[in-house]
């Protein structure tokens, strides 16, 4: 029997916007993934249209991610900070001239950051989106939504479950608002499932979902295919389970294919080793990250290699090969007789190029292997359950794809003050909700107004990716006071509204400044 290959990216940043500054640097995080990761995995998926090539390909946008790739001032900060990487790269190529090898590279770097200029603007018109919608209607892309701003359900739901429900409900309008139709699949942020969550799936009209590997394994019965199947849950919608062999294989850096050493150093970058004064506009006075690295994965500091872009490009070549036999090997020695096995692989998108700088060559390679295979299909969790929908009923055990499988780098001592502050605004939310909701057309524009920002504040707030942060260390300082901004806003807004004392001006500038979500239903609260 044939087996089938679910490859799913999960491609997701948390809202970083600030009309405030004329310049931010979290904003960046929003530059490097379009240059490293969206443009090219849809260069990746073009050219494999273009040649004809039949492959299956599941991605998740999440809301967050879509209202800043329609954002117009990011956008156009998006190609001022292109104009200054091909600036940089020029004036690289020029100081390398006499290094052959350095001044090769300079000019792979300016010939890439110029084609990325001219996809993205003379091509596609500043319009990502509309390039994934196109992609989706020619059938070889399944878009699937994800909650609002990426809360945490399993701990939103414990401590409000308005909240959670507001979270995939909101998500999945903005899914519809920018897509045209609902979607099938919906990515649980961080894969984090508790009981319960699939009912208000079920009320999205939402078809399955992806859980951690745990999830199934010690769900209620026994699944009786381990993860190699879906299982329908009580309410309705159908689990999917990630396999851990090919995430390990994939995403770890020590035992998996990001860690060759022909591939690009990620943290050796020219932003941290050349004078300032050589970096430009770019730099704006800091060190951080510029996109130009001129070293591979070898030794340390000044011990590592130049990079070879031939040398990365077999790598990953060889790299999807042996992907591909493991993976038919895998399905193989299932040997179930009658049963077509899954395996759904899911990653965070933004691997494949920003972290994982030959990860688009490696998807292309792996899905053109692929395709020449007769024991192994591309497909997507929605077209595999359309063509095998009896299977077995199962409740997921609670779970997250993070580490040991549970909620422990969201809820720890750096970052777990932050719940009790996140109820009390839920609870504030639901109880204003509910006090204005019956009002229907009697309802002014500014008592809408005002509902709808102080939704927005709570969901910013929400976000998993500050509690992430803090653990992490990683732009800690920033994450925390992201949380703290976003719960004063609210705070203060609130206690305006309900005093009747609301300062207009106040208002406004929460608008201007936390602008996601425009129609955002704040009735789901009540």
């Amino acid at each position: 029997m044939p087996g089938h290959f679910a490859l799913i990216l999960h491609a997701h940043l948390p809202f970083v916007r600030h009309p405030e500054h004329e310049h931010f640097v979290e904003e960046e995080w929003l530059f490097e993934a379009i240059t490293e990761t969206y443009i090219p995995l849809l260069r990746m998926m073009q050219l494999l249209v273009d040649d004809f090539v039949p492959f299956k390909l599941t991605m998740s946008i999440t809301p967050t991610l879509c209202a800043m790739l329609q954002d117009q001032l990011l956008c156009e900060r998006y190609v001022r900070h292109l104009e200054l990487l091909i600036d940089l790269a020029a004036r690289e190529r020029k100081r390398n001239r006499k290094h052959p090898q350095l001044c090769e590279l300079a000019e792979f770097y300016l010939g890439l950051f110029s084609e990325t200029r001219r996809h993205f603007v003379d091509e596609w018109k500043c319009d990502l989106l509309s390039v994934f919608r196109e992609l989706r209607q020619t059938g070889v892309l399944e878009i699937i939504a994800s909650a609002a701003t990426h809360g945490l359900l399993p701990i939103l739901q414990q401590q409000s479950p308005r909240a959670a429900r507001a979270q995939v409900l909101i998500g999945r309008d903005v899914y519809v608002e920018v897509f045209g139709e609902e979607a099938a699949g919906f990515w649980l942020p961080e894969c984090g499932y508790a009981a319960g969550l699939e009912s208000i799936l079920q009320e999205a009209n939402l078809r399955w979902f992806v859980v951690d590997a745990r999830g199934l394994l010690f769900g209620t019965p026994h699944p009786c295919r381990s993860i190699y199947a879906p299982y329908y849950t009580p309410a309705g919608p159908a689990a999917f389970a990630r396999d851990p062999s090919a995430s390990r294989q994939v995403w770890s850096a020590r035992e998996g294919y990001p860690g060759d050493p022909a591939y690009r150093d990620f943290y050796r970058d020219i932003g941290f080793d050349l004078p300032l004064r050589h970096l430009g506009s770019i730099s704006r006075g800091t060190r951080k990250f510029s996109g130009v690295k001129y070293h591979r994965i070898t030794g340390h500091g000044d011990e590592k290699q130049l990079y070879n872009r031939t040398a990365a490009e077999n790598a990953a070549a060889q790299h999807a090969i042996h992907f591909l036999q493991q993976c038919r090997q895998q399905i193989r020695e299932i040997g179930e007789v009658g049963f077509e096995p899954i395996i759904a692989a899911p990653f965070d998108g933004e691997l494949f190029g920003h972290w994982w700088f030959e990860g688009p060559i490696f998807l292309e390679q792996f899905i053109r292997h692929a395709a020449n295979q007769q024991d192994f299909r591309l497909t997507t969790p929605s077209e595999y359950l359309a063509a095998h929908s009896t299977q077995q009923i199962v409740e997921p055990a609670a779970s997250t794809w993070g580490e040991n499988g549970h909620l422990a780098v969201w809820l720890d001592s750096s970052n777990a003050w932050i719940y009790p502050q996140l109820n009390a605004a839920a609870l504030r939310t639901c109880e204003v909700a509910g006090r204005y909701a019956a009002d229907g057309p009697n309802m002014t524009d500014t008592c809408d107004r005002v509902l709808k920002q102080l939704a927005r504040e709570l969901l910013l707030a929400q976000s998993s990716d500050w509690a992430f942060l803090m653990k992490t260390g990683t732009a800690r300082e920033y994450a925390a006071q992201r949380t703290i901004d976003h719960l004063a806003r609210f705070n203060r807004l609130h206690d305006q509204f309900v005093t009747n004392n609301l300062d207009e001006e106040f208002l406004h500038d929460c608008e201007w400044r936390d602008n996601i979500f425009p129609k955002v239903n704040w009735r789901y609260y009540a």
